[in-house]
């Protein structure tokens, strides 16, 4: 944790619906506290599990796939730009790796909090907490938020 710095929250972000629940608490709780935010969005790419394909839709139309660095960069960028829009200090970063959290248990040595959706894209979506909030709490040198999604 910090003491001598702004207040500093990590926030894991993958775009789903609890991610951006907790960028949106994030960003309140950082106003509040004239703090800062890092934003960590983690992607990776299996070997040989993904080509830049070209798929023909239902529609008859070809629609090239985005490379999940791709998409990490675009989410993040989004992330940030909402962050300068609301007013809050943001910086970023893309981790290639294939655990999330560690991504954001790396990024938070320093940090004050950690909010985190309480799911993001994984495949059982009936759990109420996914395997990186999961982690993250269990690991987490600060204090964690488990935000859960609007819907």
């Amino acid at each position: 944790m910090t003491s001598t710095g702004p207040f500093l929250i990590v926030v894991g972000f993958d775009g789903s619906e609890p991610s951006q629940a907790a960028l949106d608490w994030a960003m309140d709780e950082a106003r509040q506290r004239n703090g800062q935010l890092r934003f960590v969005t983690a992607w990776n790419k299996p070997p040989m599990a993904w080509y830049p394909a070209v798929l023909e839709t239902a529609a008859d139309e070809i629609a090239a796939e985005e490379s999940p660095e791709h998409i990490a960069r675009t989410l993040q960028g989004e992330a940030l730009k909402a962050a300068a829009d609301g007013g809050v200090t943001a910086s970023g970063q893309l981790v290639d790796t294939h655990s999330p959290a560690s991504a954001i248990l790396d990024a938070a040595k320093d940090a004050d909090l950690i909010v985190v959706g309480s799911r993001g894209h994984g495949g059982f979506p009936g759990l109420h907490m996914g395997s990186v909030s999961t982690q993250v709490v269990n690991h987490a040198p600060c204090a964690v938020l488990v935000v859960q999604s609007k819907a």
